[in-house]
């Protein structure tokens, strides 16, 4: 491991931090976010805190932001400045110019004013940019939620204090994107609801979004309960409280039914983008109280009266201890009461999504393999590394296997074996660069027996409708449930495969797992195979460490390590250990930082120089990996000063140009990084994954940021040549040993730590575990599933 390349020392002049796009200090109270997934989705990140609750961009101290995609500050000021100077100067020599003169200078005048609005009008005009007070908080708030500016409301916390102002890059968020474009409002009812929203205070932005998600009578419902309005992602209790007020006056109070059913709801849905299935109901009681609801409790028993919610009573047994006894014929019914539980409260979307998980998988550990060969041919098949992943699957409906990079050869070798004895096998992987590295260890384990794997190196074709290949072996998780990827479904609607296996099983969520093993036909096999080290899904649940928990099957562990210094680094801190390495070819090197600005300055000069000159990789292999969006050293900060060293332009549309690195997100929690080709009126033109997209032009905001600096959220399921992880002083508090794991196992050669956290990184690594996030599948398999062993 060494400190400071020399290359880097070579470029870097000491004492100009300075030369970074914020030369300050880390800014007080900020905490890096993680979503998808959430979620982006994403995030949300769904995961973990955002960074920009702490370190907002340009806006009100009460978190609001600045209409997105507005002209950073210096910039926009400079026309206005350079007006401001002529008209004084026109000022002062007025007095001196002749009368036909003074005309000519006014005449002149009004041409510039008349050319700067012209210039103005060809910019990008955002909706609600004239919005005022009451309004434009709240449309702001929106916009910041949405956009990943800030993380989805904890129902353990307290409010942020007042943030400070950031970098300028327009913020947006992936997290928000809908999985396929909402169907057409009609304008009559957005029209209803604009009138509502405008009764009310409200940003008129928001009609066709509420149009959209409140359905048939939006209008109507909005006026009857107006905190209907916290359904819109991004607005707070206290901004519909404000609603509310100005549409019911008198008859607004915080113990109004509405208020505490809307509200139980609200925190719901916020405990499911931050990873949670459902909330124990104290917990859920706290944060009511948080939220000024008088009586939790009737506020819960009123959402639970109007199907709002579910509530559930999951037995306290413990993963790998003896059930309960069953109570004798003295006891009856009084013993069977006394059985400790838990009580607990969700959404039935999710609730529904864990039970079918639930049957799903215990349908195939219960079932008996297809029969698809002799014993004897599975032995045969079984060597190498894979051999016991392979004898594991011979036997069992569902196996579960772990492992790094490293350990994706085994099932390869799987895939390759399963192949040659006739079986129907489909691969899926969390990203099309999962698949492409998955495809290419593929290829090489059916050279080694002997056979040829087709041929995924080029993705032209894929993700496109109508795209399934009964041939097609490698897919990716989203193709596949799509069906756009894969071998497609029989008439029943079930998968055409006899062994399906899931790489980055980490990253399913209990919606995405339940679809897939829905999908499966009886008899099926299924291979969850993934790092439990790294970060857990953008969505709600936690599906591959619920399953290693409950013991339920099969668990096979990689013996294979990760290779070279990086690996020996990454593997160290998966057990919570930060090792001292030794990399004699500068595969890792730490560059210690006094502040953010001094971090900005120095990761973009190892982008653009000391890496591609020192280590021999170019900068458009090279990836950024950060905390949060928002921050002094966030994405937004980072993306703003690469794409002015690496590929300066005006940024006409939406503030993109051909050759930006981007970040794409087609539905909450992935990302697909890419780059701009070009715009027209078609929208935004990418190529992602070697697939052309086109993006609307009004929903680039949504979908669409800038690359070159990601979270680790973002780039979990991808790796590149090079990373560089930024870790500015800001972001101490929000490091965890899986962020850590997961940003530093995403270079495959070499790695660059800027590092301005001090003793908080081997503190993380040493102490600080994964968010525990609440479940219930692990209840759910114990009732249908004995342990395994």
């Amino acid at each position: 491991m060494t400190t400071e390349p020399s290359a880097a020392a070579e470029e870097a002049e000491p004492g100009t931090p300075s030369a970074g796009p914020e030369s300050g200090g880390p800014e007080a109270g900020a905490r890096p976010d993680e979503t998808g997934s959430r979620p982006d989705a994403e995030a949300h990140e769904a995961a973990s805190p955002d960074a920009g609750e702490g370190d907002t961009a340009e806006g009100s101290a009460d978190g609001s932001v600045a209409p997105e995609g507005s002209v950073p500050e210096g910039d926009a000021a400079e026309p206005g400045d350079k007006a401001a100077a002529g008209d004084a100067a026109a000022g002062d020599s007025a007095a001196q110019l002749s009368e036909a003169e003074a005309e000519l200078a006014a005449q002149r005048e009004l041409r510039e004013r008349i050319e700067r609005r012209k210039a103005e009008k060809e910019g990008p005009v955002r909706a609600g940019a004239k919005l005022s007070g009451k309004a434009a908080d709240l449309l702001a708030a929106v916009r910041a939620v949405e956009s990943g500016e800030k993380p989805p409301a904890s129902v353990f916390t307290e409010p942020e204090p007042a943030p400070r102002r950031s970098a300028p890059e327009p913020v947006r968020q992936p997290q928000a994107m809908p999985t396929a474009a909402p169907a057409p409002v009609a304008s009559e009812a957005v029209d209803t609801v604009r009138a509502v929203l405008v009764e009310g205070g409200a940003p008129e932005a928001l009609a066709a979004q509420i149009a959209t998600v409140l359905g048939e009578g939006a209008d109507t419902q909005l006026r009857e309960d107006p905190w209907q309005l916290l359904r819109v992602t991004g607005v707070r209790t206290e901004q519909a409280d404000g609603f509310a007020r100005a549409l019911l006056g008198a008859e607004c109070g915080p113990d109004d039914e509405r208020r505490g059913r809307a509200v139980t709801v609200w925190l719901l849905e916020q405990a499911a983008l931050a990873g949670h299935t459902a909330l124990e109901v104290q917990a859920l009681h706290a944060a009511l109280a948080q939220r000024s609801v008088p009586d939790p409790d009737a506020a819960v028993q009123s959402a639970l009266a109007e199907g709002d919610a579910l509530i559930f009573q999951d037995a306290l047994d413990e993963p790998g201890t003896p059930p309960a006894p069953a109570p004798s014929e003295d006891e009856g019914e009084e013993g069977e009461a006394e059985r400790p539980v838990r009580v607990l409260i969700g959404l039935e979307r999710y609730a529904l999504a864990e039970e079918s998980l639930a049957d799903g998988l215990a349908r195939v550990v219960n079932s008996l393999p297809k029969e698809d060969g002799s014993a004897a041919d599975w032995e045969s098949a079984a060597t190498g590394s894979a051999a016991e992943l392979i004898r594991a699957v011979s036997g069992h409906g569902l196996v579960l296997h772990t492992g790094g990079e490293a350990s994706r050869a085994e099932p390869a070798a799987l895939t390759a074996a399963a192949r040659s004895l006739g079986l129907r096998v489909c691969a899926a992987a969390h990203t099309p660069d999962g698949r492409r590295r998955f495809a290419a260890l593929l290829a090489a384990a059916e050279e080694a027996r002997g056979a040829t794997a087709p041929d995924q190196s080029h993705d032209s074709s894929a993700g496109t409708p109508g795209g399934a290949d009964p041939d097609e072996p490698v897919t990716t998780v989203a193709g596949l449930l799509s069906g756009a990827e894969g071998p497609g479904r029989d008439t029943d609607g079930m998968l055409r495969t006899d062994l399906l296996i899931v790489l980055d099983a980490p990253q399913l969520d209990v919606e995405s797992a339940a679809m897939l093993a829905e999908s499966l036909p009886d008899g099926a096999r299924l291979v969850l195979s993934g790092d439990p080290g790294v970060l857990w899904s953008a969505g709600p649940g936690r599906v591959f460490a619920d399953l290693l928990a409950a013991r339920a099957c099969p668990q096979v562990a990689s013996r294979t390590p990760d290779p070279g210094p990086v690996g020996e680094l990454v593997s160290g801190i998966g057990i919570g250990e930060l090792n001292q390495v030794a990399a004699p070819g500068k595969e890792v090197v730490i560059v210690p930082v006094r502040d953010a600005g001094e971090a900005v300055h120095r990761t973009v000069q190892l982008i653009a120089d000391s890496v591609p000159r020192a280590i021999g990789i170019p900068a458009e292999q090279t990836q950024v990996i950060t905390p949060g969006h928002g921050g002094a050293a966030g994405t937004r900060a980072l993306n703003t000063a690469l794409k002015e060293r690496l590929n300066p332009g005006p940024g006409r549309f939406g503030g993109f140009d051909p050759g930006d690195r981007i970040a794409y997100s087609p539905a909450p929690g992935r990302t697909v990084p890419g780059h701009v080709v070009k715009a027209d009126a078609d929208g935004l033109h990418l190529e992602c994954a070697g697939a052309p997209v086109v993006v609307p032009k009004e929903r680039v905001e949504q979908a669409v940021r800038h690359g070159w600096a990601l979270t680790a959220h973002q780039a979990v399921g991808a790796r590149w040549p090079a990373a560089v992880v930024v870790l500015p002083g800001d972001a101490a508090q929000a490091l965890t040993r899986p962020w850590i794991y997961t940003a530093f196992g995403r270079a495959e050669q070499h790695l660059s730590v800027v590092h301005g956290v001090d003793q908080a990184l081997p503190r993380a690594v040493a102490e600080v575990a994964a968010k525990p996030r609440t479940t219930r599948l692990p209840a759910l398999l114990r009732a249908q599933v004995p342990a395994a062993g």
